[in-house]
């Protein structure tokens, strides 16, 4: 990909070009031209025909003659609000620089070079640093921007974005983004992109189930193999908007950043702000390449740790086989069964602390539940490694029960605002994560914990949004400040557990796939994809999450049949080649598997082993949408070397005599490969022209895996 600016008329930085790569030295100046609109667009000056109305910006000002969403508003002691931002300097340098309490991906010298363009608003002194990195050897610019008070009063921050991009003509384009709910989390839609202001956005202090912080720009022929993709992703997990404005002569400004509603920062004297970074890809090759663009740069430059690129356990996770109701005893039981048939991990979920026999208490009295576990979690761990087993477990570090010792002790430490009654949701209130106080006893309860055992994994849930945000710590003046400090806080927080136990293993969650963002995936690797593990329904929720979000990263497993979330019965075989596509594990209770089910989740624990490396670090391929006629849905993976492929093909509803050809992508034309299970030889030209035939009828709610090696 290219990108291309340059300093124009009276210091403006404006935005020439993005898209396929161009060759260094090309004269881009043309580009830069603008229609100005007589008296409704003013200009700067008389003399010059440059309106910043119809100029394309870098970073666009506020109240200064620029009539669309502006990229920052800062209020000074006057009561003003205008921003006019003009290039001082720049400077290039190798590698990348990080963010000051924020996640964002990371490279070295080699791996990245860094851009940073100074400017000034003169009036108020107000100085913003526009920062971009691009990657070797892949299509990705990252973006935030620094907002410095150079002046001695402070400023009031009411709305900074992360990035600003202006396109020439956008009107053939579609708007893309992933919406969802609870249990049905990031689904895939595409319209195209209308006149006025498209966006998307979470105001609830997390990045949320009802719109991930995703959206795309597509042609409207782009399709997975072919066309124009430009995909933008914030590394947040807070309040966030994504907002698309198309004008009527067919130019469009796309922004992301913090929402700004109920965001105020005040800036003293000195002091500067960091927005949270924006990751943009653009892709000639349609979703698909836009898509892999995505994964590549977050498997080896977001994610990180021991967990990074060793192969993760598979784990048996006791919840949907016990819910509250267990002991050492059924936990010892299920695990004993796991170990015989492959599975690496036990994880005992929600229930084992406090008095928590149900979801209306506990929450926030990290002690183990002894009538549970007798003599608390040493005895349980230890009994698990000598099985050859992890030993992972379950917490809720941001919430606290209404009936809980620690919200008679800390009534204070919950999220209220003074003269107003709480809102309470799943019987929990949530603690204010901006205080260090509360972040300090959660530690040191955390820390307890993990020191009394050998625990090798972390769920870390968070399972209600944040209302009455308000902390009692600020004053009034920085009220406006509390929902991003507590995602500060939340950062902090987890960079200290991760600090003191390198080894940890951590998966986030939120009522399922309620947070499922780049910022958690730079501490958990993998995140629980969504509470709803019906096989049907995981087709829509991990495609729609595939568009930015790698397989390695995504929580999937078989759970009973008839599913617990929907009661629609499929088969063992159909769940776990769903599950695959994903961080694999179960969620049932293995003491009342039959004997052939057992063997089918043997077979399942050594596929998983087998095809481990060409599922989490080959190219994904998705081929057939689950959306649309709803008939099926296939995908394939591809090793970066093209010397193995895995397709799966599963049949949604079927027709009388229904067979079907599948085509592949992503292989070598020139070379040929051997189907393992048939021995059937074909060229990879073939099988990405002509397709892969399903050689059997398959029935409502089946599945097939094929696997494909180059011959040598």
């Amino acid at each position: 990909a290219s990108y291309a600016m340059q300093v124009g008329p009276f210091g403006y930085l404006v935005h020439l070009y993005y898209g396929a790569r161009i060759e260094d030295g090309e004269a881009l100046d043309y580009l830069a031209y603008t229609v100005s609109h007589a008296s409704f667009s003013p200009r700067v000056e008389m003399t010059e025909r440059f309106s910043k109305d119809t100029a394309r910006l870098e970073y666009a000002g506020h109240g200064c003659g620029d009539y669309r969403g502006s990229s920052l508003m800062v209020r000074t002691d006057n009561g003003s609000a205008a921003t006019d931002l003009r290039y001082v300097s720049h400077k290039i340098y190798g590698g990348k620089p990080t963010l000051p309490g924020m996640p964002a991906t990371y490279a070295t010298a080699s791996e990245a070079t860094t851009l940073e363009l100074l400017c000034r608003d003169d009036a108020t002194g107000v100085e913003v640093t526009l920062v971009y990195t691009v990657f070797e050897g892949n299509a990705a610019i990252t973006r935030h921007a620094v907002v410095t008070n150079t002046g001695d009063r402070p400023v009031r921050v009411e709305k900074v974005m992360s990035a600003c991009v202006d396109f020439h003509v956008a009107s053939d384009m579609d708007f893309v983004h992933l919406y969802g709910d609870w249990a049905k989390e990031r689904i895939f839609e595409r319209a195209p992109l209308l006149h006025g202001t498209q966006s998307v956005g979470s105001r609830r202090g997390s990045s949320s189930h009802a719109h991930n912080p995703f959206v795309a720009l597509v042609s409207h022929d782009a399709t997975e193999q072919f066309g124009d993709a430009y995909g933008f992703n914030l590394v947040y997990s807070g309040n966030f908007i994504a907002e698309a404005e198309l004008n009527i002569g067919g130019a469009a400004r796309l922004q992301m950043g913090i929402h700004p509603e109920d965001f105020c920062w005040v800036l003293e004297g000195g002091e500067s702000f960091y927005t949270p970074e924006m990751v943009m890809v653009y892709s000639s090759e349609g979703l698909g390449g836009m898509s892999r663009a995505f994964h590549r740069l977050y498997r080896q430059h977001l994610c990180r740790g021991k967990w990074k690129n060793i192969e993760r356990p598979i784990l048996i996770n006791n919840w949907e086989a016990t819910y509250f109701n267990f002991n050492e005893e059924k936990l010892l039981a299920i695990a004993k069964d796991a170990a015989e048939l492959g599975i690496d991990m036990l994880v005992m979920d929600d229930g084992w602390f406090g008095k928590r026999d149900n979801d209306k208490s506990g929450l926030g009295d990290w002690f183990v539940n002894e009538k549970k576990l007798r003599g608390g979690l040493a005895p349980l761990s230890k009994n698990l490694h000598d099985l050859g087993m992890k030993f992972g477990i379950w917490f809720e570090p941001e919430m606290v029960s209404q009936d809980s010792d620690l919200y008679r002790a800390h009534p204070e430490w919950a999220l209220q605002i003074p003269g107003r009654s709480m809102s309470i949701g799943r019987y929990q209130y949530v603690l204010d994560m901006s205080r260090a106080d509360v972040r300090d006893y959660l530690f040191d309860c955390m820390k307890k914990i993990m020191d009394s055992a050998k625990i090798d994994y972390i769920k870390w849930d968070f399972n209600r949004n944040l209302s009455e945000v308000y902390s009692t710590l600020l004053d009034a003046e920085h009220q406006g400040e509390v929902f991003h400090r507590y995602v500060l806080g939340l950062y902090e927080l987890l960079e200290r557990l991760l600090t003191a136990y390198p080894d940890l293993l951590l998966e986030g969650c939120s009522g399922g796939g309620g947070r499922f963002d780049p910022a958690m995936l730079y501490y958990s690797p993998q995140i629980w994809t969504s509470d709803n593990s019906d096989a049907i329904e995981r087709l829509d929720i991990q495609y729609g999450t595939s568009m930015c979000y790698p397989t390695s990263s995504m929580g999937a497993h078989v759970s009973a049949s008839p599913n617990h979330q929907l009661y629609r019965s499929t088969s063992l075989e159909l769940r776990g080649h769903v599950a695959m596509a994903g961080t694999f594990g179960y969620e049932l209770d293995m003491t009342k598997m039959s004997a052939e089910e057992r063997e089918t989740v043997k077979r399942q624990c050594a596929d998983y082993h087998k095809y481990y490396k060409v599922i989490h670090q080959g190219d994904l391929y998705r081929l057939i949408s689950p959306y649309g006629d709803r008939t099926r849905c296939a995908w394939c993976y591809v090793s970066e070397d093209k010397s193995e492929a895995l397709l799966t093909y599963v049949a949604i509803r079927c027709r009388v005599k229904d067979r079907f050809y599948v085509r592949l992508a992503g292989l070598d034309p020139d070379r040929f490969y051997r189907e393992e299970a048939s021995g059937t030889v074909l060229s990879g030209k073939v099988l990405m022209s002509g397709g892969w035939c399903i050689p059997e009828t398959l029935f409502d709610k089946s599945s097939r895996v094929y696997h494909f090696v180059a011959e040598s």
